[in-house]
């Protein structure tokens, strides 16, 4: 007996990312795994700490000077990480 409705085992997973509300914070794992594809592995090398918290991406580095250069590039940043995620997931960036 054939089924009429069959769907492939992606869809399935998308659904059930959906069905569970899953979409946002897969995103956000997703910004947290690209952190050093984006930055660099010289500043990734200075992050200590990244995690999100109400669309809110904090980052901890162990270097000042890195800290003052990103200060300046928040904004393209968060662009970027946005872009990345096909969605806006950062809506600000806090740097410590």
């Amino acid at each position: 007996m054939r089924r009429s409705k069959t769907i492939s085992l992606a869809e399935a997973i998308q659904d059930y990312i959906k069905e569970m509300n899953l979409e946002g914070k897969l995103s956000e794992i997703g910004i947290i795994n690209s952190w050093e594809e984006t930055v660099g592995k010289a500043i990734a090398l200075h992050t200590s700490k990244i995690y999100f918290r109400d669309h809110v991406l904090y980052i901890q580095l162990n270097s000042s000077v890195v800290r003052s250069e990103l200060l300046m590039l928040r904004e393209v940043l968060k662009n970027k990480l946005n872009e990345k995620a096909g969605r806006e997931v950062i809506k600000e960036i806090v740097l410590k």
